[in-house]
């Protein structure tokens, strides 16, 4: 479980948002919400650890993430608003670079079939550059199946998608949550998983 106790992040003299608490299990996904500058992203950060709250704790499995910074960080996979893709490497060399490191060595196959369930595997050897936005997105996003992470944050992953990825994309979430997965994430369209209700923290309110 991922727990968030009277979350508060101040930027400057601005409080973005403060007294902030939710709950993740097992099975479900969380929709962070709010307009631009209301803190959806400064708070994923916290939840990977890459930034400190003002006030608050963020809890993995009842323990403070920055004292189970190494199993937490083996079983959460985090997904930024730039997919961060080398346009000079091939969809293979970006995946087998990121996940390499990070230190999970991947077969070729492994990268082939990650790449296929969301509908890239004729993409294998193409340089990133000769991608579309959104495939190239897809690539990144191709990530989490090879990081086999419990938890996944993901930063507006559905960006720059057509309506064939945004299928791909839901369809990949609802399997890793039928598995007993957890995830997080931002994003500015609906999301409609079959047999998933969200549940949805507002950052405006």
């Amino acid at each position: 479980m991922l727990e968030g106790k009277d979350l508060a992040c101040v930027r400057g003299e601005r409080t973005l948002f403060d007294h902030l608490n939710f709950t993740l299990h097992e099975g479900e996904l969380l929709l962070v919400q709010g307009a631009n500058g209301s803190g959806k992203t400064s708070l994923l950060r916290m939840l990977c650890g890459l930034m400190a709250p003002e006030f608050g704790e963020v809890l993995w499995r009842g323990k403070k993430i920055g004292a189970a910074r190494e199993s937490y960080h083996a079983e959460m996979a985090y997904f930024g608003h730039s997919p961060a893709v080398k346009e000079d490497l091939s969809a293979f060399e970006n995946l087998d670079f990121a996940c390499r490191l990070a230190g999970i060595p991947v077969k070729r196959e492994e990268v082939k079939g990650a790449l296929g369930h969301l509908g890239l595997g004729h993409c294998l050897n193409l340089p990133a550059k000769s991608l579309s936005q959104g495939q190239r997105r897809r690539v990144a996003l191709s990530r989490l199946l090879l990081a086999k992470a419990r938890l996944w944050i993901l930063d507006e992953p559905l960006t720059a998608l057509d309506q064939a990825a945004l299928k791909l994309v839901q369809s990949l979430l609802g399997e890793h949550l039928r598995q007993g997965g957890m995830a997080l994430l931002t994003t500015h369209q609906p999301v409609m998983i079959p047999g998933i209700t969200p549940k949805i923290l507002d950052l405006s309110a």
